[in-house]
């Protein structure tokens, strides 16, 4: 039986299911006494404020829900009522595996847990999803990782020695969650409408929601660009990266507080919402931007020491060392060395599109998906390929592990056809 696995950060849980890989913020939105979850209730947040709730993940208990939404008697019901919504979405898997973040508290676990045995499916495995990110990085010294929740941003502190990695501490920074650093985005980028155009997209909710709506495309944009343009309801202003930065200036200053002084060796991963927020790289210039299924990998890696069927469930909270990062494989020499001509890495153009179709994709700080599996990622190196499977060809030859491509690489799988690099100047 295929063991579905289950990655519980409520700004993004996402549920890998054979070939099914579903994604669904912790949103619940009350509409005639159903309820729908993740994107389609996020899409209605300003439209329905009073019918959203966006805290059962966060604060989820047994306590009378207040405000009341619906039918739900409190938060555990609405955790219930989203993990029925994706087992379904997801065809209805026997088996889950969990990967759970380190902020939620005992009594929150212990409940989870018997909310998953009121499902129509068993929970088999759980473990701390800091942790099994962490050991996809071996190399000795402390880990950081930094996860992005919606009302709280968490600092976890890991240590790697003899080959394992474990969990020191966990440290929630409040007010540094994805609505609270959104809210402070939109007051910015609502305030150059104003001054550009005297629109101000706030005065409506469905221009708020557009607004809103934007904002995932507007950071990608300037994660490679200083400016980028905006459109809400026929209206058009220019935003400038630098004017963006202080949205995140609170948790700018708690992490590295968290995180207290850090030594050379230090290493610092963050979630993929974390890679577009203007400012954090430049704060934290030891922060690695993880792939979007990283936790995927790390839990098909362990599976066989996480389930644990027949018994009670344990909080796993080490883990060893998979070191599995993708590094440039040296290729052995074909013919002798002297007739080789040296390798010139300055004739590579670092590209910042993908042209597919027409349509050119900026390529942002976090992975652009390809086809299947495959996906562009950014390494210390440059752009690469990641994925399983049939891997896409590069300039009509297979894409080999580690390779650094450039503008002009023209990329071809067999579902997407063709797409090139190219380089977009500003």
């Amino acid at each position: 039986m295929t063991i579905a696995l289950l990655d519980i950060n409520d700004s993004n849980l996402q549920l890998w299911s054979g070939d099914t890989h579903l994604q669904s913020p912790g949103y619940a939105l009350l509409q005639e006494r159903q309820y729908s979850f993740g994107t389609s209730a996020r899409a209605a947040a300003r439209l329905q404020p009073r019918d959203i709730n966006t805290r059962y993940w966060w604060q989820m208990s047994t306590e009378a829900l207040q405000p009341a939404l619906g039918p739900a008697r409190h938060t555990g019901d609405l955790v219930h009522a989203h993990l029925q919504d994706l087992h379904q979405q997801a065809g209805s898997p026997g088996e889950l595996l969990l990967a759970v973040s380190g902020s939620m508290q005992r009594n929150q676990l212990a409940l989870l847990l018997g909310i998953m045995q009121q499902c129509p499916f068993d929970a088999v495995g759980m473990v701390n999803r800091s942790v099994a990110l962490a050991s996809l990085y071996g190399g000795g010294g402390r880990l950081f990782h930094l996860e992005v929740q919606l009302h709280q941003a968490v600092i976890a502190e890991l240590e790697e020695s003899n080959g394992k990695v474990e969990l020191q501490r966990t440290v929630p920074l409040p007010g540094c969650g994805l609505l609270q650093i959104q809210e402070r985005l939109v007051e910015i980028i609502a305030t150059a409408f104003i001054r550009q155009t005297r629109f101000d997209p706030r005065r409506k909710a469905a221009t708020e929601q557009q607004l809103y709506d934007t904002l995932p495309d507007t950071l990608r944009a300037l994660a490679q660009n200083n400016e980028a343009n905006l459109d809400v309801n026929g209206y058009q202003a220019r935003v400038n990266r630098n004017e963006l930065m202080s949205a995140g200036q609170r948790l700018f200053d708690s992490a590295p507080e968290a995180m207290g002084v850090l030594r050379p060796d230090d290493r610092i991963i963050a979630d993929p919402i974390a890679g577009l927020l203007p400012g954090l790289a430049e704060r934290l210039p030891q922060m690695e931007v993880l792939a979007t299924d990283s936790i995927r990998h790390a839990l098909l890696q362990h599976q066989e020491q996480l389930v644990q069927r027949g018994q009670t469930l344990s909080f796993i909270t080490a883990l060893p060392c998979l070191e599995e990062k993708i590094v440039p494989r040296v290729e052995e020499p074909t013919e002798p060395a002297a007739q080789q001509a040296p390798l010139n890495t300055a004739t590579i153009v670092t590209p910042t599109h993908l042209l597919q179709r027409s349509l050119a994709r900026p390529l942002a700080a976090i992975d652009t998906a390809l086809d299947g599996d495959w996906q562009l990622f950014h390494s210390g190196e440059g752009w690469q390929l990641r994925g399983s499977g049939a891997a896409p060809r590069v300039n009509n030859s297979d894409y080999r592990t580690g390779q650094v491509l450039a503008c002009g690489d023209t990329i071809t799988s067999d579902t997407n056809g063709e797409a090139v690099l190219i380089k977009v100047e500003q």
